[in-house]
């Protein structure tokens, strides 16, 4: 009934919130370092088996960059006790689905199954916690799954290099500055041993949450986790990325060239991190500037000026300070400094007039609904938890962070555009066609 009128004061313009529902859940740590979260929930009889390793793409060396998202591929290729090409098959024919994913700071792996093959979940994952292969052979073969997965997502895909190209400009110390694929010559370069030293570096029991949510028994599940996990070795502690970025002191303007037949524009800029009590308030500018058809940004360069075919606002939710992102694609004969002006003009506008009643309503009821939505399946409520619990130390705050949100005001908003949506706080790209260049 909640979440009914929660989307009828959505699709309404009513003044209602809706609360989100509790997640109930507890937590505890093996002696070797893994922290457990389970979340019971018998309303389904399905259950989600997670582990989140805390390892991404800042974590590497600088001349070794792709390395966590190389092992996203790696360890599916089997273990000691599952054969090469194994893996997906024990899943498949379970009736179940798994995958996986690399960021900037973590590596999240996971498998939905039904609630009677919870060991085959729990089972999967220590394998790859422990007894991962790593010959040759695999190596060779992600080798070339990433180098195509490269080719199809960066390389020949229409502007799929403007996060790559913008954050190597945002960033000139910090590790953020390279992207999660990496760089395909470090990974030729590398030798297996390094494979085998990363490994055993980062994917240890005591650099993981393992996240289960589903249909089990809390009693029974605990004893299956200590039968599968808990003789897994204790790695050595894990260093922390300590480099702090300088400020960017200055816009940063350039210009790509790409395979493109529309110029975009790209406006970057640097914001906190992830739990710090302005990104709530960022976000939500962002939700202001683009979030659907009434947001500033689409309203009036798509529909009324109709000078961009495509425009949105979004920040990254990383560890470390991170970047909130304009991206637009121009409509027509439309110039990229036009485009520009207009970005700029309502990014001002949001600096010098006060956001209306009716727009700051809709903020908060479209926060409100995307809390609920991240609580429609196992495996969002998983990885939800494990997230909390890795990026802010606090998985409570799965039932507590919307209360942040509901705290910002329309002056916390305004106040986050005239301190972080600076010039001189921001990189500036212009995507142009290649046939453009002189």
């Amino acid at each position: 009934m909640k979440k009914l009128i929660g989307m009828l004061a959505i699709g309404f313009g009513m003044n209602v919130v809706a609360q989100s529902p509790e997640i109930k859940y507890e937590e505890y740590d093996l002696p070797n370092g893994l922290h457990v979260i389970l979340h019971e929930d018998h309303s389904t009889p399905i259950v989600a088996v997670s582990v989140m390793y805390h390892v991404g793409s800042k974590n590497e060396d600088t001349a070794r960059t792709g390395f966590a998202h190389f092992f996203e591929h790696l360890l599916f290729e089997g273990s000691e006790n599952i054969k090469r090409g194994e893996f997906f098959k024990y899943i498949e024919n379970a009736g179940g689905q798994n995958n996986a994913n690399t960021t900037k700071d973590r590596t999240f792996y996971y498998e939905v199954l039904p609630s009677n093959q919870l060991d085959l979940g729990l089972w999967l994952e220590s394998e790859r916690m422990l007894h991962a292969v790593i010959n040759d052979e695999g190596i060779e073969t992600q080798r070339e799954v990433v180098k195509e997965e490269r080719r199809l997502r960066y390389d020949n895909r229409p502007y799929g290099t403007w996060m790559e190209e913008v954050f190597k400009r945002a960033y000139k110390v910090h590790p953020y500055r390279w992207s999660v694929i990496g760089s395909l010559e470090h990974l030729n370069a590398a030798q297996k041993q390094e494979f085998i030293d990363f490994y055993h570096k980062f994917y240890v029991p005591n650099n993981a949450i393992l996240s289960v949510a589903g249909d089990f028994d809390s009693k029974e599940i605990k004893k299956k986790i200590k039968a599968y996990f808990g003789e897994i070795p204790k790695g050595k502690e894990v260093p922390k990325v300590t480099i702090v970025e300088p400020p960017l002191n200055g816009e940063v303007r350039d210009t790509v060239y790409d395979n493109i037949q529309l110029p975009a524009v790209i406006e970057a800029y640097r914001v906190p991190e992830k739990g710090a009590k302005d990104f709530y308030a960022v976000e939500m500018l962002n939700l202001l500037l683009s979030s659907g058809e009434s947001s500033r940004l689409d309203k009036r360069l798509v529909q009324d000026e109709e000078k961009a075919l495509y425009i949105g606002s979004f920040a990254f939710d990383t560890e470390h300070p991170g970047l909130s992102m304009i991206f637009a694609i121009a409509n027509g004969e439309t110039k990229p400094d036009e485009l520009e002006k207009g970005i700029n003009e309502e990014i001002e506008r949001v600096k010098n007039e006060p956001i209306t009643d009716k727009e700051y309503q809709k903020l908060r009821n479209t926060i409100e609904s995307d809390f609920i939505y991240n609580f429609n399946s196992m495996i969002g409520i998983a990885e939800n938890l494990a997230n909390y619990e890795m990026y802010l130390g606090d998985a409570s705050l799965i039932n507590t962070e919307l209360e942040r949100y509901m705290a910002v005001t329309k002056e916390d908003i305004q106040r986050v555009a005239k301190k972080y949506f600076d010039k001189d706080n921001r990189v500036v790209l212009y995507y142009l066609p290649k046939e453009d260049k002189k």
